[in-house]
C-alpha cells in the first residue's frame, strides 16, 4: 500500500504530526507548554506525517544538528519522534516515513542520520548500526570515595535556572566540540530543552539544581542535578539524581563529581547516559560499587558514505578499500577507498564488504572493524584488511552524547 508522506506546513500539521508518539505517552497530544517548548527547535518542515484519510497516523521528525565525528563537525539530522498508531502498525507506514525522511537529509545535504532507539530491532532495517554504549550508575554515598585523596579546588556555585546558560555553555561547547556523538547547542536549545524544569518532567522529583564549578578563569564545568528525598524511620533514604554533569577538565570533573557524591542527607547518587570510558570508573575507590550498566546508546545511519568518510579524521596514512551494502539508500553501494589522504570510489579489488550498518558502528569510534569481524559483521577478503582498518579508524574519547534527543 502507497501512504501520503509529506512534510508538515504549519504549527497546526506539527502538532498533529506529534500525536502518535504522545499516543504511547498515554496522551492524545502534547500539552501547549510541551509543544511550545519542541516547537522552538523543531521546524515544521523537519516533521513527516503520514496520513490516512484526512487523519494523521504516523510522524517522523528530526533536528538539524552539528555533530561532532572525530576530527571535527559534520551537518547531521538528529532522528526523533518517531511513531505509528497501533491502528496502523505493520502496514508499511514506518517505512514509508523513514525512506521519506532519508531521500530529504540526502536532498539537504546532511550525510549523517541518529538516534536513540525506543526498541533497537527497528532501526537496522534502515541502515541503522549501533554506534555507542551509555552507562548507568547508582553507589551509595558513604562508598564513593577516591582512590587517591583528593585536594578540593574551585568554588562551587548554585547558579538558578535562568542565569545559567552564560556559565554552563561554553563549558558543554568545549566537551562537545571534543567527544564525537555530542552536538552543538543552540541558546534556543539550552533554554527550551535543558535549563528548564516544568513540573511533568520532573516525574516526582525534586527540582532541577544547576551548580557550577569556578576556577580563576571562570567556569570549568557544571552540573544539572535533582534532590530526591526520601525517609525510613527517620534515616535519610533519598538520592542525587544527576541529570547531566561534566568538567572541560580531568581535574574540572573530578571537582564537580566529588560536589555531587558529597552533597548531605542522600543516600545513594544515582546518574544515566554516562560514556562507557567515565573516569569514575578509575576514580572511585571501589569501582563495582558504581554498579555500572550498559544499555545501547547512540545508533547511526550514513547517508552519504562517502561525504560522511571525506568530512572524517583517519589516524594511519595506509588504506583499505570497503565494499558497501546498502539496499536502502543504494546510491551509497559500491567500493570506498578509505585512507589517510582522503576517501573515494573505487575500482579496485574489496579488501573488506559489509553492510551499510556496519560503517554506522565503526564511524564515530564506538565499536571496532575487529569486534565487527567477530560478531560476523564484515567480511575480511584480504588478509590484513581489519588490521589496517582498526589503525585508520582508531579515536580518542569513547562517543557519547548526554541527553536523549
Amino acid at each position: 500500500m502507497t501512504w501520503d508522506v509529506r512534510t508538515c506546513t504549519s504549527a497546526q500539521e506539527l502538532r498533529a504530526a506529534l500525536s502518535p508518539i504522545w499516543h504511547y505517552f498515554g496522551r492524545t497530544a502534547p500539552t501547549d507548554d510541551q509543544f511550545d517548548r519542541l516547537a522552538r527547535v523543531l521546524p515544521a518542515e523537519r516533521m513527516h506525517a503520514a496520513w490516512d484519510d484526512g487523519r494523521v497516523v504516523g510522524g517522523a521528525s528530526s533536528f538539524p544538528f552539528d555533530l561532532t565525528i572525530p576530527g571535527g563537525r559534520i551537518r547531521a539530522a538528529g532522528v526523533t519522534t518517531v511513531a505509528v498508531l497501533p491502528t496502523h502498525r505493520r502496514r508499511g507506514v514506518l517505512t514509508a516515513m523513514m525512506r521519506a525522511q532519508l531521500d530529504a537529509c540526502h536532498e539537504r545535504g546532511e550525510s549523517v542520520a541518529y538516534l536513540w532507539a525506543t526498541e533497537d530491532r527497528i532501526y537496522g532495517r534502515f541502515g541503522y548500526g549501533i554506534a555507542s554504549f551509555t552507562g548507568e550508575i547508582d553507589i551509595a554515598r558513604d562508598r564513593s570515595g577516591y582512590a587517591i585523596p583528593f585536594e578540593r579546588s574551585g568554588s562551587p556555585r548554585l547558579v538558578p535556572l535562568d542565569e545559567a546558560e552564560p556559565f554552563v555553555a561554553p563549558v558543554y561547547e568545549r566537551v562537545a566540540a571534543e567527544t564525537p556523538g555530542m552536538f552543538a547547542r543552540t541558546s534556543a536549545w539550552w533554554q527550551a530543552r535543558v535549563l528548564t524544569d516544568p513540573d511533568w518532567r520532573r516525574a516526582g522529583g525534586g527540582e532541577l539544581q544547576c551548580v557550577v564549578l569556578e576556577l580563576d578563569d571562570g567556569a570549568k564545568a557544571y552540573a544539572l542535578y535533582r534532590l530526591n528525598m526520601a525517609w525510613d524511620r527517620g534515616i535519610q533514604m533519598g538520592n542525587v539524581g544527576v541529570v547531566e554533569a561534566m568538567g572541560d577538565s580531568p581535574a574540572a570533573t573530578r571537582a564537580m563529581w566529588r560536589y555531587l557524591l558529597d552533597v548531605d542527607w542522600m543516600d545513594r547518587i544515582r546518574a544515566v547516559f554516562l560514556p562507557v570510558d567515565h573516569p569514575l570508573l578509575l576514580l572511585v575507590a571501589e569501582p563495582r560499587r558504581l554498579r555500572f550498566n550498559l544499555r545501547d546508546g547512540l545508533w547511526v545511519r550514513l547517508v552519504d558514505v562517502g561525504a560522511a568518510l571525506v568530512a572524517r579524521s583517519y589516524s594511519t596514512t595506509g588504506s583499505v578499500v570497503v565494499d558497501v551494502i546498502d539496499t536502502f539508500c543504494p546510491w551509497n553501494e559500491g567500493r570506498w577507498r578509505v585512507s589517510g589522504g582522503g576517501v573515494k570510489r573505487t575500482d579496485d579489488a574489496a579488501e573488506l564488504r559489509c553492510d551499510v550498518t556496519a560503517l554506522g558502528s565503526v564511524y564515530l569510534g564506538g565499536f571496532t572493524w575487529a569486534q565487527l569481524a567477530r560478531a560476523l559483521r564484515v567480511d575480511e577478503l584480504r588478509t590484513g584488511a581489519i588490521a589496517r582498518a582498526d589503525a585508520l579508524f582508531v579515536t580518542g574519547p569513547a562517543p557519547w552524547c548526554p541527553e536523549v534527543f
